[in-house]
């Protein structure tokens, strides 16, 4: 089952068991999706969609942040919940292990000695990590790494 028919399913569920919030943010993913696919005049497969549910991830997470130094905490709520509702279709994170790996390997790939190889590290990382790790925080993280071996 493709990841655009668990949501269109999802959808279809929580609109019978008249679950009106994770209706809302299943609409808001499939609204998303579709305006990717009519602004690109492509059918998205299960990687591209990762990758919008992943910017809309990155997004909930400032606005929490805004919101809650803003002592906003009701609408950081709500977004918390779509946050929640919106990594239920993400794959499973990766742990710190499994990300220092994924860095190693793409230094030994690359060839990488020093913090101008950074855009080669990522370029690597990117595909495998996406939707599975905050990409800010991989970067920082490759930053680190390079700039203690160069």
């Amino acid at each position: 089952m493709t990841l655009k028919t668990r949501l269109q399913d999802d959808m279809k569920t929580a609109l019978k068991s008249k679950d009106k919030d994770r209706l809302g943010t299943i609409r808001l993913i499939l609204a998303a999706v579709k305006q990717r696919e009519v602004d690109e005049r492509i059918n998205l497969d299960d990687a591209a969609i990762i990758t919008v549910l992943d910017r809309m991830a990155k997004q909930r997470r400032e606005s929490i942040s805004q919101f809650q130094n803003a002592g906003r905490t009701d609408l950081a709520d709500k977004e918390e919940f779509e946050l929640a509702v919106i990594q239920s279709y993400l794959p499973a994170a990766l742990s710190d292990a499994e990300l220092d790996q994924l860095i190693e390997a793409a230094m030994t790939e690359s060839g990488a000695s020093s913090i101008r190889d950074m855009g080669k590290v990522m370029a690597l990382i990117k595909p495998k990590a996406q939707g599975r790790a905050d990409m800010t925080a991989l970067s920082a993280r490759v930053k680190a790494r390079l700039s203690a071996t160069g």
